[in-house]
């Protein structure tokens, strides 16, 4: 408690002295004159983080002074000629601090390194394999009542309703954004191949969802070998049988066309660019399992036969390994082919390309697999590291590697940066917020 008594009586007396330092002469900003910012502390701290900047040349009008981390406005809590003190933003993320007042900026030679929190609840689900909808965790899910399930299917719409393979139950969920669990298509009755609206289509074991701009839902089922595309009124349509058979399909914004892939070895990336039509975009595969793609019309495939996760430029798909060591498996962090991952399965990317991996697509989502987790790779520079979770299976809502998880399998990302997870043995689905 003393603490943070000691550091309130300090931050009371600094902004004093910031406010004041006017009034003692201290000359103001000197506009086309350098502006130079020496130091700053704190270094590293999440949003709420104060910092306190030392350099020359501010001013001790605050309504002139912006300050900047990453691109995001910090709340300014004072200012003089030789300091500012301000306010890191939640999200703010990592980079230069810049000063900018009328038309002069400074830009500090280090980086406030942004520390995220990222916190791990359970967004629906009771834990117990069986069906029933509901909200939240008074919701049921079949992820495992057949130990070799492995759907990977999670995908969501930009109103945030979040379609949900689940497939021993035999359907396509619906979680709208309040935690409210429907069924969207399919019979959890019924198993068997039908097309229809809402509970007349049939699925067998559906694998994978992927949503388009329109809010039009692709899925695949390996246990009808088909690619199906279910209307925003649950209206179920087959649009191709599978060249191979599909676990995995992704839509592509850029040709606006849906693709699938097949956990075969060889297995093989196939686009539809129209109904009852498959071309072999990419081949030769070892297992290939979640497929996604970015705002450019980049493939991104977690290869789990070969432990990587693999790049295929728009177009041309000409592929490069971007993280994972072939061959390798292992639970480890690192830059790109430094890293370790052991069965990557589901895939997803935000909108600035960072891409999130579901950690664990062993056959039967064992407890062995020494990945458990969820990983990050930061785009453009392929740094791995784990968003949550361990390599230690089991059921924990906490903060990031506290967290824990047992067979993660499937993951989207939500055009707020929200992380959804499909937590295969514990039949649920869990939710990261990162702050």
């Amino acid at each position: 408690m003393m603490k943070y008594i000691i550091i309130g009586i300090f931050s009371i007396g600094l902004l004093a002295g910031l406010t004041g330092c006017k009034k003692d002469g201290m000359p103001g900003h000197q506009p086309g004159a350098v502006m130079a910012i020496d130091s700053f502390i704190a270094t590293r701290g999440g949003g709420g983080t104060e910092v306190l900047i030392h350099g020359s040349n501010f001013s001790s009008d605050t309504s002139s002074v912006q300050v900047f981390i990453n691109g995001n406005r910090l709340v300014l809590v004072g200012a003089s000629y030789h300091q500012i003190m301000a306010v890191v933003p939640k999200k703010c993320g990592s980079g230069h601090v810049v000063v900018k007042i009328g038309g002069d900026s400074a830009v500090s030679a280090g980086i406030f390194n942004y520390t995220f929190t990222r916190t791990v609840t359970t967004f629906a689900g009771n834990g117990v394999a069986g069906f029933a909808n509901g909200q939240g965790t008074d919701a049921q899910f079949n992820f495992n009542d057949q130990a070799w399930y492995r759907s990977c299917g999670l995908a969501i719409d930009d109103n945030l309703n979040l379609y949900v393979a689940d497939p021993g139950n035999h359907c396509i969920r619906k979680i709208d954004s309040l935690g409210n669990v429907s069924t969207f298509a399919g019979n959890p009755n019924s198993e068997g191949y039908a097309d229809g609206q809402g509970l007349a289509a049939k699925f067998s074991i559906p694998y994978d969802v992927a949503v388009d701009p329109g809010g039009n839902v692709y899925s695949v089922d390996p246990g009808n070998g088909d690619v199906r595309k279910i209307s925003p009124d649950g209206t179920t349509t087959t649009i191709a049988w599978g060249s191979q058979t599909p676990w995995s399909v992704a839509f592509d914004k850029v040709t606006n066309l849906p693709y699938y892939t097949s956990n075969s070895s060889p297995g093989n990336v196939y686009q539809i660019p129209v109904s009852w039509t498959s071309t072999e975009v990419v081949s030769g595969l070892n297992a290939p399992a979640g497929i996604a793609f970015d705002n450019s019309g980049n493939l991104y495939v977690s290869v789990s036969g070969d432990q990587v996760i693999e790049k295929f430029a728009a177009g041309s798909w000409i592929g490069s390994v971007i993280a994972g060591q072939a061959g390798s498996a292992g639970y480890a962090n690192g830059q790109g082919t430094a890293a370790k991952f052991a069965n990557p399965w589901g895939i997803a990317l935000d909108a600035a390309g960072n891409i999130y991996v579901a950690g664990n697509g062993t056959w039967d989502g064992g407890a062995y697999n020494p990945d458990q987790s969820v990983r990050y790779i930061e785009a453009g520079t392929w740094q791995v590291s784990t968003f949550a979770g361990s390599g230690n299976a089991g059921y924990v809502d906490a903060i990031g590697e506290a967290a824990a998880f047992s067979a993660p399998t499937g993951i989207v990302v939500d055009k707020y940066g929200t992380v959804y997870v499909m937590d295969k043995n514990n039949n649920r689905i869990r939710k990261i917020v990162s702050e």
